[in-house]
């Protein structure tokens, strides 16, 4: 009997564990493969929420802890977080001899583990390659990912495509979903009743969902649009209830967490947190009457629950979008203007662009039937 492929998958994150979930559990189910695990980044940093208790409560072995300090957020701290994950994650694949690493995104500590595959001359398979974000310097890393991998699992069409004009081989690329739409259709989405109690907070009347990332293309890393969010939730009534998750660990998050901090002090109206746990955060989703910022997650999930999504700014800039994607530019006039727009759209309607939640069937499938590893790794540039 053929011994199982040795499918090592890395994570760096709480937004990129939220997709991976259902992929790590149908690796993990499959007698044909055998789940490797590696986590690093904000999971083993408890000031955002540690959340590697998440993927050990879901029951996930972890094969290796890299732990890469993001306590500096300034160019040369990320520099050197970068290094830690490229070491830590070399020593780690040197340990476990996978087959195959399998990576999602476009995160700097990702684009260093990748690297580090490629030293160790181990094939890597890339989800959401293709994607664009226009005002990240995400959008490289990713493109930098593409180049360094060898199988490529896009979430739509118009994503392959690009992959496809980047010189990669047709007959690796696949498109396959968003694998963050197979938790809303294989596990059950909290009621309201559930949610409050899981929040230890009633929902209000009203109710936005707000996660705002640093935009590290911009000069400020994005802390003049977050206050000019800040400016436009202020007036806002306190009927509606802003329910605010902290920032990923992009350069500049320690800014926008001071800024937080101040604006929230003495509200009531407010609730914060360091990180709400895939299963909070999109019963959240489903129960809030728009979700506001930067995040992705505006654009992959919550057409899904025909929420409305106001898109601030240019962070997520190019991404396909849903119909219930209102794009605002990131003052308070714009933002206000475009909560109005939200109020009254009917989202009944909305199809999600990103697949029909079995993503991760698919991408089981095409990793049990890869060639081999040389195979793999002899890549040529196909026009």
């Amino acid at each position: 009997m053929t011994a199982p492929r040795r499918i090592c998958v890395v994570t760096g994150g709480r937004a990129e564990y939220g997709l991976l979930r259902w992929v790590m559990h149908d690796i993990a189910a499959d007698p044909m493969l055998d789940l490797q695990l590696i986590v690093t980044g904000s999971h083993l940093e408890p000031a955002f929420g540690e959340t590697v208790t998440e993927i050990e409560a879901a029951g996930f072995a972890i094969d290796a802890r890299v732990p890469i300090d993001l306590s500096d957020d300034s160019a040369p701290g990320v520099a050197r977080s970068m290094g830690l994950a490229l070491s830590g994650v070399a020593e780690a694949l040197a340990r476990l001899a996978p087959d195959l690493m399998l990576v999602l995104g476009d995160r700097f500590e990702i684009l260093a583990a990748v690297q580090a595959a490629t030293l160790a001359s181990l094939p890597v398979a890339h989800i959401a390659g293709g994607d664009v974000t226009e005002g990240a310097i995400d959008d490289a890393m990713r493109h930098a990912i593409t180049k360094l991998a060898h199988v490529h699992l896009a979430t739509n069409e118009e994503s392959a495509a690009r992959v496809r004009r980047m010189g990669e081989n047709p007959a690796q690329v696949h498109v396959v979903g968003s694998p963050g739409l197979d938790w809303l259709r294989r596990e059950p989405i909290m009621d309201r009743k559930s949610l409050e109690a899981a929040l230890g907070a009633p929902l209000g009347e009203r109710n936005l969902l707000v996660t705002f990332h640093p935009v590290t293309l911009a000069e400020d890393r994005g802390l003049s649009q977050f206050e000019a969010l800040l400016e436009a939730l202020d007036a806002l009534p306190p009927m509606t209830i802003k329910w605010l998750t902290c920032p990923n660990a992009d350069p500049g998050h320690v800014d926008i967490l001071e800024a937080m901090g101040r604006w929230v002090d003495g509200r009531e109206d407010v609730r914060v947190y360091a990180s709400l746990g895939s299963a909070r955060y999109l019963g959240l989703m489903a129960q809030v009457d728009a979700v506001v910022g930067n995040s992705s997650s505006g654009l992959y999930e919550a057409p899904s629950f025909h929420v409305p999504t106001i898109d601030i700014g240019d962070r997520q800039g190019g991404r396909l979008a849903a119909a219930s994607v209102i794009r605002c530019a990131p003052t308070k006039e714009a933002i206000l203007e475009a909560l109005a727009r939200a109020e009254a759209m009917d989202c009944s309607a909305v199809v999600n662009p990103y697949g029909d939640g079995r993503a991760s069937e698919r991408i089981v499938a095409v990793l049990k039937t890869l060639p081999d590893r040389a195979t793999l790794l002899a890549k040529r540039f196909h026009a």
